[in-house]
């Protein structure tokens, strides 16, 4: 579980805080989940830092956490039996943080439970937005005092296993396979920069064969095709030298 260095600048101001969140961190390598807690640690997380599925389970039995960050190859049971098992039992936060890249990789991981699924090495600034983003809508889905469900907020979604996309309005659009791919990739990281290369090799099969301009024009078409279909604008953000962001509930 790598977070790369990332120029913090003034090590006494983190540029994203994570304060009050109780962040639990489940990686096998030592040096490597030293590093994840230091990080998270520094921008203000309470932090456990966990190197097996067993004593995560075995915390879990007496104590709470908000969100796992969990690696994939762990020994014993890996990340995604892991996820599969959280998702199951509790609503927790669970952002996978691996090696693994692949777009058959990122896609399992998903649909095993994880709510965000980030490739090392992450820039720690992307790991804590992640965690921010994961934070509010968790925090939007919390019951209230009182006990009742908090009303929820309307908000974009990928529906029928990613191949449509609902509108705040109810309203939808069926995606083609490059477009479910992008909006994949783009929305497990709500309010992080995804960068362009991410993005083309989750619309392709081939993405040392895909001009990158490609990106641009299926991003403006999508664009088109959701206002014609929903009368919304798409919230996506084209940042130069960065690749795109969700803005869908960005604070």
């Amino acid at each position: 579980m790598a977070v790369k260095e990332d120029g913090r600048g003034d090590p006494a101001a983190p540029q994203t805080t994570l304060e009050g969140l109780h962040v639990w961190v489940v990686e096998d390598d030592p040096e490597l989940l030293a590093l994840s807690v230091d990080e998270l640690r520094w921008r203000g997380a309470q932090v456990r830092g966990l190197d097996s599925a067993e004593a995560l389970y075995r915390h879990l039995a007496v104590e709470r956490c908000d969100i796992v960050v969990l690696d994939i190859g762990l020994p014993g049971e890996d990340g995604y039996a892991v996820a599969r098992h959280l998702r199951s039992m509790a609503e927790i936060g669970i952002v996978m943080l691996t090696g693994r890249g692949s777009t058959h990789d990122m896609t399992h991981g998903l649909a095993q439970g994880a709510d965000v699924y980030l490739v090392k090495p992450v820039a720690g600034d992307l790991l804590a937005a992640a965690l921010v983003s994961l934070r509010r809508r968790l925090h939007r889905g919390a019951p209230s005092a009182t006990g009742a469900p908090a009303p929820s907020v309307p908000s974009w979604q990928l529906q029928s296993d990613g191949w449509s996309l609902q509108a705040p309005n109810g309203k939808a659009l069926a995606l083609t396979g490059a477009e479910r791919g992008f909006l994949r990739a783009l929305m497990v990281t709500s309010s992080a920069p995804v960068e362009r290369e991410t993005l083309i090799a989750a619309v392709t099969d081939t993405p040392w064969d895909f001009d990158p301009h490609r990106l641009d024009v299926l991003v403006h078409r999508l664009r088109s095709r959701v206002q014609s279909a929903t009368g919304l604008v798409l919230p996506v953000r084209a940042l130069r030298g960065a690749g795109y962001l969700w803005t869908d509930g960005a604070a």
